[in-house]
C-alpha cells in the first residue's frame, strides 16, 4: 500500500517537477540579489557562508539538476553513478576555480547556450538518438567536457561580482565544497526518487516522454541564452 502511494506520488510529481525546472531553467546560473549583495561585501575568509551558498546554489541550479537526472536515468549500479557524477564534479570544479581565480573569461551567454545543449545532448542520447544516426560517443568524456562548461558557467557569473581578493582563494574553494555537497544531496534525493519509480512499469513507458521533457527545457535555455546574446 505504502509503496503504491509513493509512486502514485512520484507519477504525479515528476511531470510537474521538469515542466517547473523547464519554466525556470532560462536562471539556471544566476546569483540571487542578495547572495550577491553578501558576497561582495565579505572581507577576508568566510568558509562556512560561502559553503553554505556553494550548497544553495547547487539547489537552484536546475541546468546542473536537469543534465545531472539526464546522467543517471539509466545508471542501475551506484558505482556507475559514482564515476560519471565525480567526472561531472571534477570538470565542474576545475573551471569554477580556475574561472575566477585565473580570471579566465567567456561570453556568460555562450557558455549558458552550450550548458543548454548539455542538457539536451543528454536527453537524446538517453531516447536512442545518437545510435538511430550511427553516432557514438565515449559518454564518461562527453560528461567530463560539459562539467567544464558547466563550471565555467558560474564562474562567468561570479565574475561579473566585486569579490575581494582578501581570502578569495579559501572562498572559492568552501563555495566549490558547498556546490559538491549540494550536489550529492541532490543527487541522493533523485536517486531515491529514480529507485522507487523504477519498480513501476510506468518507467519505462514513461522514460521516452520524461527525456524529451529534459530535451525541451535544454533547448529553452539554449534559446534564451542565444537570444541573450543576439540582442546583448
Amino acid at each position: 500500500m505504502f509503496r503504491d502511494a509513493g509512486l502514485n506520488l512520484l507519477r504525479k510529481a515528476v511531470l510537474p517537477l521538469l515542466l517547473t525546472l523547464l519554466s525556470a531553467a532560462a536562471l539556471a546560473h544566476g546569483v540571487a540579489e542578495g547572495d550577491a549583495d553578501y558576497l561582495q561585501r565579505v572581507q577576508g575568509t568566510a568558509l562556512l557562508p560561502f559553503i553554505y551558498l556553494g550548497a544553495k546554489h547547487m539547489f537552484t541550479g536546475y541546468d546542473h539538476l536537469l543534465f545531472l537526472a539526464g546522467v543517471i536515468f539509466f545508471l542501475y549500479r551506484l558505482k556507475d553513478v559514482a564515476l560519471y557524477v565525480s567526472l561531472f564534479a571534477l570538470g565542474h570544479s576545475v573551471t569554477l576555480l580556475l574561472g575566477v581565480l585565473a580570471g579566465l573569461h567567456a561570453n556568460a551567454y555562450l557558455v549558458d547556450a552550450l550548458i543548454g545543449l548539455s542538457v539536451v545532448y543528454k536527453g537524446f542520447e538517453n531516447i536512442g538518438g545518437f545510435r538511430a544516426l550511427g553516432l557514438e560517443f565515449d559518454t564518461r568524456a562527453a560528461v567530463l567536457l560539459f562539467g567544464l562548461a558547466h563550471g565555467f558557467g558560474l564562474s562567468t557569473k561570479l565574475q561579473d561580482l566585486t569579490l575581494s581578493p582578501d581570502g578569495l582563494v579559501a572562498n572559492m574553494i568552501g563555495f566549490n565544497i558547498g556546490v559538491e555537497l549540494g550536489q550529492l544531496a541532490a543527487l541522493a534525493l533523485m536517486l531515491l526518487a529514480f529507485q522507487a519509480w523504477r519498480r513501476s512499469d510506468s518507467f519505462l513507458r514513461g522514460a521516452v516522454t520524461t527525456n524529451l521533457l529534459i530535451m525541451t527545457a535544454g533547448f529553452t535555455l539554449f534559446g534564451y541564452q542565444l537570444m541573450g546574446y543576439l540582442t546583448a
